[in-house]
This record gives C-alpha cells, structure tokens and sequence, in this order.
C-alpha cells in the first residue's frame, strides 16, 4: 500500500461536480427556550470546510495528487471562503467557473456534543447551477482530456448532467462517478460506480427505505443491466464495502472504522482515493482496502474532514 501511497502523488486528478460550503456551528445545550420548545445553543466554536465535490477535490490533494476542482462558485462570500480553503490546499480552480447566477451552496450544521440540531442549507432552487456547456465545452474537453482521472461528484444540484457526463466518458482516460439517483442519469460506462447502500438500491429501482436485509445480488446485477460499469463499490456502512466487477460479486471487505463520530463525506474519500489507487496501478481489492482504511479514519472525525498519507502510514 505504501508504494500506491506514493504512486498517487503522481497523478493529475480533475474533480466535475457540485461544489459546496460546508459551515458548522459548535457548541453545547443546557437549557430549553422560554420562547419554543427547542433548545438553546451557547457557540464555542464556529468552521468552514469544503464540501460536495470540493471536498473530494481536498481528498485527492491531501495524498498528494495534482487537483483541479470544476463546478459553480458563486460570486459572493462563500464562494470567496471556499476558494481559498481550495487555494491554501493547493486545489487549482478555474476562475471561468465563478459565477453570479445562483448563490453558492453553503450548508450550516449546528452541533452539539457531536449530534446534529439542524441544519440550515443556502441554495439556489431554480436549476440555476446547470452549466452552459456551449461555453465550457472546449475548456472542459482540455481538462478532461490531460487528466489520468476524472472524479464525477453528483450532488444531485444541477451541475452534473447528461450532456457534461456525455462529453466527460467521450474525452478521459478512466472515469468514477458518485451518483445522485434521485435525479438519475445516464451514468454509461464508468470505469469505476460508487453508491452507498441507499443509492444502489435506488439505481437498481428499488426503494431506499426497503427494511429487508440488503438484496446484494439483485441489485448487483441491475445496476451493471442499466449502466455497465467495469467496476462497482457500494459503501455499506458499519457492514463494509462490496465489490463487484464482471457483473459478479467478487468480495465485501470489513468496515475499516473503529469509532464514528461523523459519516459526513465518508463517500468523498471513498471515491477520491478509490479513483487514484485504481489508476496508480493498484488491483481492485488492494485499493478498495486503502479507501477502507482512509474512511475509516475520516469518521472518526468530527464533520466534513479529510485523510492525510501520515494517518494512513501510522495505521500499516
């Protein structure tokens, strides 16, 4: 693992999804307000990170790789904030992407005591974040074309749609989709899928409420039916992660997570270092293990986080 560790700081990795601001307010809840019967917080702490698809872009970079991250950043604040958290992790972004017509999604979770209140999301909810690709498409089609992988993230936001997909399969080298299936699209041919549990058994056309043990099988096979992936991960939580390749099941690997305060872009590490072990030349098994064991240290954080190539080294 050390060696694809290293075989990773050689690549050059584009990020195309649905950038966000992720803000978190901490702090603790002794009492309950006169005013409603909801509870009072006191702040101790307030953060930014990068989240969505920039928090993928921060994933890839926190082992090394070159990054350059493509989605709508707002002209305002946030936008401002989430530049520079990208910009101060060397993350390269195109300034062709800044744009005035939808405000930058910034997503706001108040804590306490590592529970979730509430949280409060600022977004655009007219479809404003669908790009024009008659204006990016020659710029996109150069990126795409110069990286050794292209990392969809869809957020289901506007960004990410049939047409970018389209040009994005047509011009890479190998490409890994995160999918958003309440918003499905015509995700044909990845070289890499990664659904979590609900999402794969939404792609698959099933409910994602169903409380029936997981149909592994069934959705397996639908899944490589509609889309044809030459690898599938599907994330399962404290139950590990399935691979499947050849429209077969070929092994479900252990949670690598030993405690889990936070689950939040646990897909974002999953997809970022999956994507670059499986390009450096790692075989499927042995990099599924590394986005494992990189998960599970990023749960075991608190809110939107990444992993460094120290954190995993001090766990081989």
């Amino acid at each position: 693992m050390k060696d694809l560790l290293n075989q990773i700081k050689r690549l050059r990795v584009l990020v195309i999804g649905d950038v966000m601001l992720d803000r978190y307010v901490i702090g603790g809840v002794h009492r309950i307000s006169p005013e409603a019967p909801v509870p009072v917080l006191t702040v101790e702490e307030e953060k930014i990170v990068a989240g969505g698809a920039a928090n993928v872009a921060l994933n890839a970079a926190s082992l090394g790789a070159n990054v350059e991250v493509c989605g709508w950043f707002g002209d305002d604040s946030q936008g401002e904030q989430l530049r520079s958290l990208l910009y101060d992790q060397g993350v390269f972004v195109d300034e062709s992407f800044l744009f005035s017509g939808a405000p930058t999604i910034c997503k706001t979770r108040v804590t306490s005591s590592n529970q979730q209140i509430c949280r409060v999301d600022r977004e655009s909810s007219s479809g404003s974040y669908s790009p024009d690709l008659s204006l990016l498409d020659k710029n996109l089609i150069s990126k795409v074309s110069s990286s050794d992988v292209v990392i969809i993230s869809d957020y289901g936001k506007g960004f990410v749609s049939d047409d970018l997909y389209s040009l994005v399969r047509k011009n890479a080298k190998f490409v890994s989709v995160d999918p958003k299936p309440s918003r499905l699209l015509q995700y044909e041919s990845p070289d890499l899928l990664t659904p979590n549990r609900m999402e794969a058994l939404e792609l698959a056309g099933k409910s994602r409420l169903m409380k029936e043990e997981f149909p592994e099988i069934e959705v397996v096979e639908e899944i490589f039916r509609k889309f044809s992936p030459a690898k599938l991960a599907i994330t399962l939580g404290a139950d590990g992660m399935l691979l499947a390749e050849d429209k077969e099941i070929k092994k479900i690997i252990p949670t690598a997570a030993r405690e889990v305060f936070d689950v939040s872009g646990a897909g974002d590490t999953v997809i970022a270092v999956l994507s670059m072990a499986l390009v450096a030349n790692g075989n499927f098994e042995e990099s599924a293990q590394l986005a494992n064991l990189a998960a599970g240290i990023v749960v075991g954080k608190v809110g939107t986080a990444t992993v460094t190539t120290e954190e995993i080294f001090s766990l081989l």
